[in-house]
């Protein structure tokens, strides 16, 4: 058990550090800071001397060494738009896109495993074929026109919740939160709803039909001949055995929540890392875009880790 988590904790940093590799790589082919950064009655002298400043005359190899000495101390850059350290601004923004990712998170878990469960059980009914028959709208149609259809209809339309912003925040400590007001709530419904959505469809879709071949196996008819009851079967003994695979799909669903919230957020213009690292890309702001990337990378792995340990906890097989 030891040896596992130390060889699974070792391949995670080998990863982390292709990733940023890979990462940092692409940065030369998005387009040059110094276009941006200066005006057009720049001198060469002017070019020549910003390169230096921020380090962008040096060999690649010598930039990625110094970001990865940095991003160990915590040390993010600067930002090449705002002047500002790149840990601040991230600091800044993040509680936004965790607290909608949090909601959509539970969204996505709480009405995927209970519909897909209730599917799986009553399977002919028409209810089941009514949700089924929705939930192809979550799997096809992409995230945006989602969420511009919902600004459409409670925005425009009914006029009840709002079609972009934050809403109204507190501050709580060192941590800014909607959860707290009316109006921050209000604004939450609409991206929760379109960043879960997917999620949430998929979850279901995968619950049902491992929930389904589940109850086809022998130790459950084993079990009905005893005499035990259905929710007896359906909770304890069918569900648990289902969750192994749906650990799996959850655990990268709920980091593609934060990964892909740029979307979201873009629809909604709700001001979180996603809008940022938008902004970033247009801007050419490399420490930002890298600070992001690193984040998402190091959000996967995690989460990763954290399933593959969940298997070891659920599946006594691969505890030997």
């Amino acid at each position: 058990m030891f040896s596992y988590i130390v060889r699974r904790v070792l391949q995670s940093v080998i990863v982390l550090f292709v990733v940023g590799l890979v990462a940092f790589a692409m940065f030369n082919f998005v387009g040059d800071p110094i276009d941006n950064m200066l005006g057009q009655e720049r001198t060469q002298e002017d070019i020549d001397r910003l390169r230096a400043q921020l380090g962008l005359d040096q060999p690649f190899p010598v930039q990625y060494w110094k970001f990865l000495m940095n991003a160990a101390d915590g040390n993010m850059g600067v930002s090449y738009r705002q002047g500002r350290p790149v840990t601040d601004i991230i600091a800044e923004r993040l509680p936004a896109t965790l607290e909608l990712a949090l909601v959509s998170g539970f969204l996505a878990l709480f009405f995927g495993i209970v519909m897909g469960v209730l599917t799986a059980i009553r399977r002919d009914g028409w209810l089941t074929n009514t949700v089924m028959t929705v939930s192809l709208v979550g799997v096809s149609l992409p995230t945006f026109l989602i969420g511009i259809l919902l600004i459409y209809i409670f925005s425009v339309e009914l006029d009840l919740l709002p079609s972009f912003g934050r809403g109204e925040v507190v501050q709580v400590g060192n941590w800014t939160t909607g959860f707290l007001t009316a109006s921050g709530l209000k604004a939450l419904i609409l991206p929760a709803i379109t960043l879960g959505l997917y999620q949430m469809t998929l979850i279901m879709r995968l619950v049902r039909s491992e929930m389904m071949e589940v109850l086809r196996q022998d130790y459950v008819r084993f079990a009905r001949a005893r005499g035990l009851s259905e929710r007896l079967i359906n909770f304890r003994h069918a569900l648990k055995n289902t969750m192994v695979p749906v650990i799996t799909v959850t655990g990268l669903q709920l980091g593609s929540i934060i990964a892909f919230a740029i979307i979201t957020e873009t629809v909604f213009q709700w001001p979180g890392v996603g809008l940022l690292f938008i902004n970033a890309v247009q801007f050419v702001d490399v420490p930002v875009m890298a600070a992001y990337l690193m984040m998402i990378s190091v959000l996967f792995v995690g989460i990763n880790l954290i399933v593959d340990l969940l298997y070891v906890a659920i599946d006594p097989r691969l505890r030997g």
